[in-house]
């Protein structure tokens, strides 16, 4: 596992590599889709609609960073284990902190320029008259860009600490947790696994006046006081993770039943797109039996496919892959990375005048090409890898290193 997952140095679990590898891939596809969105235009580059895109992007939202942020809590508890508090919190820094305190400014920098491109470009080449924006460097408008989640990734850390600090103060022997929290975190995530784990979100989602159905759990990424919404719905999925690090079987548990809870997936997430159509809608629904039904849907669609890839990936990939390890490790700086170089690409092929079958995969195909490169040539080996994954050795290296050792 590379820096975010924690797993440095410990045994791999390879099906979780898949997941979380699969998660952010899954970003770069999910971004992709932001200039075909039906209705008005919500993102720098504009191009004609795609229901299909269109419907893609409300899939992949349900579900992508859920999975994401429970791995992140599970692998965060391994790394605490066998590193300590301190180890955890300085490795915490390095991994999370610096790539945040790193790559924002060029991200934004980034965003910044290719709207000022796409502007110019709109205006016939000239500079768009009329005043500056207002700065958006307050603490409600702070543009934390794509990568918000290393934010919100630090509030997580620093409470589970402070939470796990007061737990061992308060069951010292480990009796408590023994008898009735792991016991309750295996009824949890046992057949009623999607209905208790959603309860959170479906309160967060009704009791939000200002919640926007259509796009599901608000992302957070504006601001430098995260959305409640996000923070209860990601957060349930961080401790739910730590908690389930304490009990692997659950993981086979959910292999045991990973169709079952995928199909739930689909279907409510089918039911919600049939109730609220393929269009984005972006105002507020009021309280209501329409809004409570949605809401309870939505939610546990969230868990349906959370539970179902993870416990398919355990089911299905029990073995190392050295593919899915590649782009495990590779998955990190492709995050990190995608979506400056996604708004360049966009905003290349806009002039271009063919369809968005054809737009898309190119697209994509060019960033993913790019990005894997680079990580290889870049950053796998280099300083900046050893920062994001941890040090790794070229394999000639370690061939010699191996002969050499042989040879003594």
């Amino acid at each position: 596992m590379n820096g975010m997952t924690g797993n440095e140095g410990g045994e791999r679990l390879h099906a979780l590599d898949a997941v979380r590898g699969g998660a952010l891939m899954l970003g770069v596809l999910f971004h992709a889709c932001l200039p075909f969105l039906l209705g008005p235009q919500l993102w720098i580059v504009r191009e004609e609609a795609s229901a299909e895109l269109t419907a893609t992007f409300f899939v992949l939202h349900v579900f992508r960073m859920t999975v994401f942020f429970l791995l992140a809590g599970f692998f965060a508890r391994m790394l605490q284990q066998r590193l300590g508090v301190g180890g955890f919190a300085v490795n915490r820094l390095k991994r999370i902190a610096m790539p945040l305190a790193m790559f924002w400014p060029i991200a934004f920098a980034s965003i910044v320029a290719v709207l000022i491109w796409v502007s110019i470009r709109a205006n016939g080449g000239q500079a768009p008259a009329g005043e500056p924006p207002p700065s958006p460097f307050t603490l409600d408008a702070w543009p934390l860009t794509h990568l918000w989640f290393l934010y919100v990734l630090l509030f997580f850390y620093a409470g589970a600490l402070a939470l796990r600090g007061l737990v061992v103060l308060m069951d010292r022997s480990g009796a408590l947790r023994a008898r009735i929290v792991d016991p309750v975190v295996r009824i949890i995530a046992g057949p009623v696994g999607p209905m208790a784990l959603g309860l959170p979100a479906f309160a967060a989602f009704y009791f939000d006046p200002a919640w926007l159905m259509w796009f599901g759990i608000p992302t957070p990424d504006t601001g430098l006081i995260p959305i409640a919404t996000a923070m209860i719905c990601y957060g349930v999925a961080f401790g739910f993770g730590w908690l389930v690090n304490r009990q692997l079987s659950i993981l086979e548990n959910w292999a045991k039943h990973w169709f079952s809870n995928l199909s739930l997936g689909v279907l409510c997430s089918v039911v919600c797109l049939m109730m609220i159509g393929v269009t984005p809608v972006l105002t507020p629904t009021a309280a209501g039996f329409e809004k409570m039904l949605y809401a309870a849907l939505y939610a546990l669609g969230v868990w349906g496919w959370t539970l179902g890839l993870i416990g398919a990936a355990v089911r299905f990939v029990p073995r190392e892959n050295e593919a899915v390890r590649y782009i495990a490790d590779a998955s990190y700086w492709i995050y990190i990375v995608h979506l400056p170089l996604l708004l360049v690409l966009q905003a290349a092929v806009q002039p271009l005048d063919l369809p968005w079958f054809a737009k898309y995969p190119m697209v994509v195909g060019i960033s993913f090409g790019i990005m894997f490169v680079s990580y290889e040539l870049l950053v796998r080996y280099s300083w900046l890898g050893a920062i994001l994954n941890g040090r790794k050795v070229r394999p000639s290296k370690a061939q010699r290193a191996q002969q050499l050792a042989a040879a003594e």
